[in-house]
């Protein structure tokens, strides 16, 4: 694996995959595993329980806690679980990282996702807005995708080919 890249972000949907998957490739590379749910502001949090999708002005300052998160690691490495939708935000989850960070965007259907949500229980997130999240996907064109139609253990088999 490329010694640069230290901090790897899953990316998706919700849904996707990306705690279970991030938590999986946190064991094998042995970095700590990060869930960007986890930084939320609370009334992100309310906004999206609600039934109502984030803007960018709402994601900007998750987005920057991340970034400090992803600096703190820089050296050291980490995982960190986040949807990373758009390009723009990738770039400021990238900022300052230069060639230290990764992005391993789990692809998949809308069909098979909203699949897999209709069987999660206890998430913030409900079904309704993952229209929205497909809708605002910008999918990266130079990361590492993988499907996510393998099981969890080729998924991560994929990923550490690809690092």
């Amino acid at each position: 694996m490329p010694k640069g890249k230290t901090v790897i972000v899953v990316m998706g949907v919700s849904g996707s995959g990306k705690t279970e998957i991030g938590k999986l490739l946190s064991k094998e590379l042995s970095r700590p595993f990060y869930d960007g749910d986890d930084f939320h502001p609370e009334a992100n949090i309310k906004k999206m329980s609600s039934g109502n999708p984030l803007n960018d002005e709402d994601r900007k300052d998750w987005l920057i806690q991340l970034n400090k998160l992803a600096l703190k690691y820089r050296h050291s490495g980490a995982i960190i679980a986040c949807s990373a939708l758009k390009k723009n935000y990738r770039s400021i989850l990238r900022a300052g990282m230069g060639n230290c960070m990764a992005f391993v965007y789990l692809n998949g259907s809308f069909e098979l996702i909203k699949s897999r949500l209709e069987e999660r229980k206890g998430h913030f997130m409900p079904i309704d807005l993952l229209r929205s999240q497909f809708d605002t996907l910008e999918p990266p064109t130079k990361e590492i995708t993988v499907s996510i139609e393998e099981t969890p253990e080729k998924i991560i088999k994929e990923i550490v080919k690809q690092l």
